[in-house]
């Protein structure tokens, strides 16, 4: 999944593919457990540890980021706004943030973060421009994007991150309020389904099956009539990776690409092997190397490859910005 513009794969978890229907179940049957409560308590009101609007919005800092994020994501996902009082776009983009997250009435947290008095978790999440958007569910940092984006791309992308948070790990958000402290009661924010949202759950259904034949051609046929989708390309190069895989020995895999470090295809192999493990330096590092010392269609066919690679981490991600100046310099 992507923002259409969203990496939700830093890591590629293969475990998370087979887990991914059982968490579904849960969030499942945990809504339905609280509307069947609801209906019997008449809506007398929210449940015990409700929270009022105003926690949805935090500030954090990195004394309290293990509290307040990381412990935090297990029960709700949480969007990080790293921002500076200096920075203009900052200005532009935190306030809408706060608005979809409120709209979204607890299924979403936003923790902003002030570069200025947190440099070290500014060098933690590798930033290199702000405003920059991260998320943290279950423990796990997803980067979102970077800059501004348009509020219809920014809505999409946190849906996507609540549908990931619900289907992957079972987490359903946190209850609140609304009448606490005076304020109106939030509606959930709607997102439109596109037209593409039928053949994207039947890639999910086919992952969740462990069927990756299937889910590479859900997505194939989603990109046949929408080329640019972006969802569906960082899908089916996550499917496509996930299948050179599954079948791999990795002792023999990585004993070839040592014994034969300008072999193209061991050194694509063992890449591939890094990636799905979560060495994601190390997976562009190698084809980077290899780049340099191959030529003509070898040196081609493991450009392309990290091509391919960085479709599976996703644009925004800063170690992709980071592999593309190394494997211009190789190039050019």
């Amino acid at each position: 999944m992507q923002p259409r513009n969203m990496s939700m794969s830093g890591v590629v978890d293969l475990a998370a593919v087979k887990a991914a229907g059982e968490a579904k179940a849960k969030a499942e049957q945990a809504r339905a457990e609280a509307a069947r409560q609801a209906a019997q308590g008449g809506g007398a009101g929210p449940a015990p540890g409700a929270v009022p609007p105003s926690a949805l919005v935090i500030d954090v800092d990195e004394a309290g980021f293990e509290r307040d994020v990381l412990q935090l994501s297990a029960e709700v996902p949480v969007v990080l706004d790293f921002w500076a009082e200096w920075c203009q776009p900052c200005k532009q983009l935190s306030p809408l943030l706060e608005r979809l997250i409120t709209e979204a009435n607890g299924r979403l947290v936003l923790a902003k973060i002030d570069v200025d008095a947190n440099q070290m978790l500014m060098q933690q999440f590798g930033i290199q421009g702000i405003p920059a958007v991260f998320a943290v569910v279950a423990g796990q940092v997803l980067p979102l994007f970077q800059g501004v984006a348009p509020e219809q791309q920014i809505r999409e992308t946190l849906a996507q991150l609540v549908q990931v948070a619900e289907d992957r790990f079972g987490i359903i958000g946190i209850e609140v309020d609304p009448n606490a402290e005076g304020a109106a009661p939030q509606a959930p924010a709607e997102i439109p389904a596109g037209p593409y949202d039928a053949l994207l759950e039947a890639a999910v259904v086919a992952l969740d099956a462990g069927d990756l034949g299937g889910a590479v051609q859900a997505y194939k046929n989603v990109l046949s009539e929408d080329p640019g989708n972006t969802e569906a390309k960082l899908g089916l190069a996550q499917a496509e990776l996930l299948s050179r895989v599954q079948h791999m020995d990795p002792q023999a895999v990585r004993a070839a690409a040592a014994e034969n470090p300008r072999d193209p295809a061991a050194q694509m192999a063992a890449a591939d092997l890094d990636l799905a493990g979560g060495h994601v330096e190390d997976a562009f590092g190698r084809l980077v190397d290899t780049v340099r010392v191959t030529f003509g269609e070898d040196r081609d066919a493991v450009r392309v490859r990290l091509l391919e690679l960085f479709e599976v981490i996703g644009a925004e991600d800063p170690r992709v910005t980071a592999a593309r100046t190394a494997l211009a310099r190789v190039l050019f």
